[in-house]
């Protein structure tokens, strides 16, 4: 099983690069290639919305993306620092940013079909997976 985690500051411009990396470690893992574009966009929308809860929190933490090949799956963790209070997408202010994440987690929904949104040790923690395909021998 190998992991490859990137951490990096909560500010928009760093999405796109964890978008990229997300992709071209699943290809390399062996996702299907019809799913890399879903795949890159719920990255991307995981990694808005935890670098969005930090920002409105005020949090100086990093966001984590831990990209896990497994014998049968691809795993994609989305950490953020924002604390356990906004976790589950709940906004402690107003209705925008309640909005705002629950359209993003509808739109992860709608792109990934095994995805599970919780609480991690510092904040909240969205998991998401694809089937790999399997690795074919040649003899």
């Amino acid at each position: 099983m190998a992991t490859v985690e990137l951490r990096f500051s909560a500010l928009p411009e760093h999405v796109r690069t964890a978008r990229l990396v997300a992709a071209a470690v699943a290809r390399r893992a062996g996702v299907d290639e019809s799913v890399l574009d879903e795949l890159r966009l719920a990255v991307g929308e995981a990694c808005s919305r935890a670098v969005a809860l930090h920002q409105r929190n005020g949090v100086d933490g990093a966001v984590r993306v831990a990209l896990t090949e497994q014998e049968k799956r691809f795993l994609i963790e989305v950490a953020d620092e924002a604390g356990p209070a906004h976790a589950a997408g709940a906004a402690a202010n107003g209705g925008d940013p309640e909005d705002e994440d629950a359209l993003g987690l509808a739109v992860i929904t709608g792109l990934v079909e095994d995805v599970e949104v919780g609480n991690g040790s510092d904040g909240g923690v969205i998991r998401m997976s694809w089937p790999v395909a399997p690795v074919s021998v040649t003899v």
